[in-house]
């Protein structure tokens, strides 16, 4: 999953700066820092494991891996933001908008623990608001722009996003077979970390 769905999936405001962190820092560093900020750490690879695994995710990524391959997974992972964006099912526009705010307050409150380059990133973040933004096309171009910037082995104008809009009925469904199991999977690894406090 992406930012928006970890920063959803969270249950603590240390668990919101674990959640962020984890892409961020090495293995070893991890032990590093306070115990609900590992909580976080801890969560954010039980949801990307458990996402990993998932059939529907697998489903999905069927429509980006003739175009990526390997990268299929993070194209998914940036396409299941739009959609926890748009289920008002878990939240209406007005409380999205204040989980976006809510999160960067916690970050920048706890930036402190932040790395120089994921500082940088909040920044540009928090300017263009990506988490409240990536209900919008545009703002799931942009993230998809920003993968593909970054892989090195991908050619820069591969058109992923067209292949999402052609696909967003498809990817619905699977976000719709996904997601409740996710977040059930979610509360009971928070379960687990609260009983370990």
């Amino acid at each position: 999953m992406n930012y928006l769905a970890h920063s959803f999936l969270t249950f603590t405001d240390g668990q919101i700066v674990g959640q962020f962190l984890e892409d961020f820092i090495k293995n070893r560093d991890r032990f590093s820092f306070p115990k609900d900020i590992q909580d976080g750490i801890t969560l954010h690879r039980a949801i990307d494991t458990f996402t990993d695994s998932h059939p529907a995710i697998h489903e999905a990524k069927k429509v980006f891996a003739p175009l990526v391959r390997l990268y299929a997974g993070a194209f998914v992972d940036v396409s299941m933001d739009y959609f926890v964006a748009n289920d008002l099912s878990l939240n209406s526009l007005k409380e999205w908008k204040s989980h976006s705010l809510r999160v960067y307050k916690v970050l920048n409150t706890n930036e402190e623990w932040l790395p120089e380059n994921f500082k940088k990133m909040l920044v540009k973040m928090e300017q263009d608001d990506w988490l409240y933004n990536y209900r919008e096309d545009w703002g799931i171009k942009y993230s998809i722009q920003n993968v593909l910037n970054k892989a090195k082995y991908l050619d820069k104008d591969i058109p992923v996003f067209e292949a999402f809009l052609n696909n967003k009925d498809f990817l619905q469904k699977c976000y719709n077979d996904f997601f409740p199991d996710l977040l059930a999977h979610a509360k009971g690894i928070n379960t687990l970390l609260r009983l370990e406090n």
